[in-house]
């Protein structure tokens, strides 16, 4: 351990001369170093603490809708398939479809993304299904996404999506 230089002892000597002692011994200031016996009152401020932002695939659900998911027993309100679509058009069509839903009061979108196929280069497949949480995060719909959600088996599985639309 290296000893304070004298700005930093200087420093110390003055941060230590603020702090109450817990007993109520009387505790003698260093004599090496002028103190100020009290500091002025301030108010405390309040902390804003910055809400974060949570990804859409990580907000939560009550407990029957993740069951009812699970098990497959909703019925989409709107169903859009991706397939065969490029990057911009499967773009547009999630924003439009999304603003229909929205306008409708539509509670659950099946979202029809395609499976990643073992053996084709990501580069060229899995595009869109790799962009779309990002893609509805960035939305102009996103305050209006309660959830998202993978797909039940009867519903396309690991290829589909299931978007839970908050109540208006």
């Amino acid at each position: 351990m290296r000893p304070l230089s004298p700005d930093e002892a200087r420093l110390w000597a003055q941060v230590a001369a603020t702090i109450r002692p817990l007993s109520r011994e009387q505790v003698q200031p260093n004599e090496a170093a002028p103190v100020r016996k009290t500091l002025p009152r301030t108010q405390p401020q309040r902390i804003h603490k910055a809400t974060k932002s949570v990804p859409i695939a990580q907000k939560t659900l009550d407990g029957s809708w993740d069951k009812k998911l699970r098990s497959g027993s909703v019925t989409p309100d709107r169903v859009l398939d991706l397939h065969g679509m490029n990057l911009d058009s499967a773009w547009q069509a999630i924003d439009q479809t999304l603003e229909q839903a929205i306008g409708a009061g539509d509670r659950i979108l099946l979202l029809i993304t395609g499976h990643h196929r073992p053996g084709a280069a990501p580069v060229q497949r899995g595009r869109i299904r790799a962009a779309v949480h990002d893609w509805l995060t960035a939305s102009r719909h996103a305050p209006r996404i309660g959830a998202v959600r993978g797909a039940h088996r009867r519903h396309g599985g690991g290829g589909s999506l299931y978007i839970i639309l908050k109540r208006r």
